[in-house]
């Protein structure tokens, strides 16, 4: 079944955003039809309140592509743990550094921690997220099922948890006292959803991810009343 709904903004791109977040989908997922556009505006409407209409349509099997955990047999992860192993040891062996690292298997694939190798976490985690994409790819080689892996480097995501959620509090006191809209810049979506948590708690403060991956991005601003 179709599903629709018009949106309202000043502008088209804050109507569209609007949208996209009442519906909980990306932009790539929706077919966007501009019902009034703000440049088509009659001399008798010019005091009127500016409004843009938008109309979103989910396109076919658009939720397919929200991504869903799906839960891997015992002999599957078992698989997947002897190929990221397979790996691991040989890329380690060809730097000449110590095997030091533990996997975990649990429902949706492996959590992998490096106790080494901290060139790996890169700025901000960048080579690590890029990593973890890889380890990935080899622990569902002979999988029917995509393995879900969460890599570790060095605790360094613990600590990236707590820089974020320090943030997150400084940077809503900030729109708060300013009572500006702050946007911070691109991140990986494990970190924006630290983002989004944290300011759950706040009572006159909202957030939202505008833009496309990899470039996506939260904004912090004071709820509207």
């Amino acid at each position: 079944m179709e599903k629709s709904i018009i949106s309202e903004g000043k502008t088209t791109n804050e109507a569209i955003e609007k949208g996209l977040k009442e519906l909980n989908v990306t932009k790539n997922m929706v077919d966007i039809k501009v019902l009034e556009n703000e440049e088509k505006r009659s001399f008798f409407s010019i005091l009127t309140p500016r409004v843009v209409k938008v109309k979103l349509t989910i396109k076919e099997n658009g939720f397919e592509r929200v991504k869903k955990e799906i839960e891997l047999s015992s002999e599957e992860l078992e698989k997947a743990q002897q190929n990221v192993e397979g790996f691991l040891n040989e890329f380690i062996r060809n730097l000449n550094e110590e095997k030091s690292y533990s996997i975990e298997s649990y429902k949706e694939g492996l959590k992998i921690n490096i106790t080494n190798l901290g060139f790996l976490i890169g700025y901000r985690g960048e080579t690590l997220y890029a990593f973890q994409n890889i380890l990935s790819a080899i622990a569902s080689k002979g999988i029917e099922n995509r393995v879900k892996v969460i890599l570790d480097i060095q605790g360094y995501k613990e600590k990236r948890e707590k820089t974020l959620r320090d943030l997150a509090d400084k940077l809503a006191n900030t729109v708060m006292k300013t009572r500006k809209s702050i946007t911070l810049e691109p991140m990986q979506a494990y970190e924006r959803k630290i983002i989004h948590s944290k300011l759950q708690d706040y009572n006159m403060i909202e957030t939202r991810s505008i833009g496309e991956e990899p470039r996506r991005k939260i904004v912090i601003s004071l709820k509207k009343k």
